[in-house]
């Protein structure tokens, strides 16, 4: 394999740390076909250069905890593709959502080439997309839904279907999923001890617990195969 010039090479080493725990200097060697000794004087030119590399002694490399460097370019079509992103999502219901991939999104914008934002600046002024063309937020609780899910926590909501009837639950969140421009939360109602389905735009008031449930084991196909099964119509009809 062809040794590569020197500054490839060291934002190879650069990506190649960010991509794993930590690295020895033989791994980064044998990569780059170099000498060990080579990838000394690579890890200092990087260190000098203000990247915080850790050295643990008998092991390897690694990059201080919490650091990593942005993506250096978008490709003209990977920019364009954020922006009809923008634009499809600014149009959906749940207000948190947007707000955040708004933010998300200004982040990324930041770092690219001024070239880039002129084109994309005129880009997103000839996209639109016609489903809830006003904007119209029926919900605000996609954000938090999706942190209860992923560290299991309980969560109590007050509830009115789409039949007037308004009850008060404590919920295992399962999953979210959207359809016909709505976000449903499949979760496990412990007042009925069973799965059940819940429209975000229904849910008058929404508190996360402190208190912490065991996950289900089943994936969410799955989850949708019983339901086939059992029902023969889709899980969201009739809704809870």
């Amino acid at each position: 394999m062809e040794e590569k010039p020197r500054l490839s090479r060291l934002t190879a080493i650069l990506t190649q740390l960010q991509s794993k725990q930590i690295l020895t200097a033989r791994e980064i060697a044998k990569k780059h076909n170099v000498s060990i000794r080579t990838i000394y004087r690579d890890i200092r030119t990087l260190e000098n250069s203000g990247i915080p590399i850790i050295t643990e002694e008998g092991k390897g490399y690694s990059l201080m905890q919490g650091f990593n460097l942005p993506p250096v370019m978008f490709t003209e079509k990977e920019a364009n593709a954020l922006i009809t992103a923008e634009q499809l999502i600014v149009r959906n219901k749940d207000k948190s959502f947007t707000e955040e991939y708004q933010n998300a999104v200004s982040k990324i914008k930041s770092i690219l080439r001024y070239s880039q934002k002129e084109k994309i600046e005129f880009l997103s002024e000839r996209i639109f997309f016609r489903n809830n063309p006003e904007s119209q937020k029926t919900s605000d609780y996609l954000m938090t839904i999706q942190s209860a899910i992923t560290n299991s926590n309980l969560i109590k909501i007050e509830y009115k279907s789409l039949q007037g009837e308004f009850t008060k639950r404590t919920i295992e969140p399962f999953a979210i999923y959207s359809t016909q421009e709505n976000w449903l939360l499949i979760a496990i109602c412990q007042l009925r001890t069973d799965f059940r389905v819940f429209r975000l735009d229904r849910i008058q008031k929404l508190i996360v617990q402190n208190e912490h449930f065991e996950p289900q084991k089943m994936t969410l196909q799955e989850y949708f195969e019983i339901c086939r099964e059992k029902y023969m119509t889709p899980p969201d009809t009739p809704l809870s």
